[in-house]
């Protein structure tokens, strides 16, 4: 088996992982997210301003979590156009 091949195969392997586990783990991050939320809408107690921080928070850490999964898309990208230019070349 050609290795430029099974490279791309692991690449690819590694990728599919990362997607879902990636998925799995911003399914439970927004339930989370939904469950604060519903708690904030409740707590009559806690003032406007602490939960605009909060809000901020949960907008943040969606943001973050966005910027990381583009990171890691485009350098998975990469790596696969690196592999596809070196199929071409052989």
């Amino acid at each position: 088996m050609d290795q430029k091949h099974l490279f791309k195969q692991i690449i690819d392997f590694q990728k599919a992982t990362f997607d879902n586990s990636f998925n799995a783990l911003s399914t439970l991050q927004e339930q989370g997210e939904t469950m604060i939320s519903t708690s904030l809408n409740q707590a009559e107690w806690l003032p406007a301003e602490g939960k605009k921080v909060i809000k901020e928070w949960l907008d943040n850490y969606k943001k973050a979590r966005s910027d990381f999964k583009n990171t890691v898309d485009g350098n998975f990208k990469k790596v696969q156009e690196f592999f596809d230019s070196t199929k071409t070349d052989a």
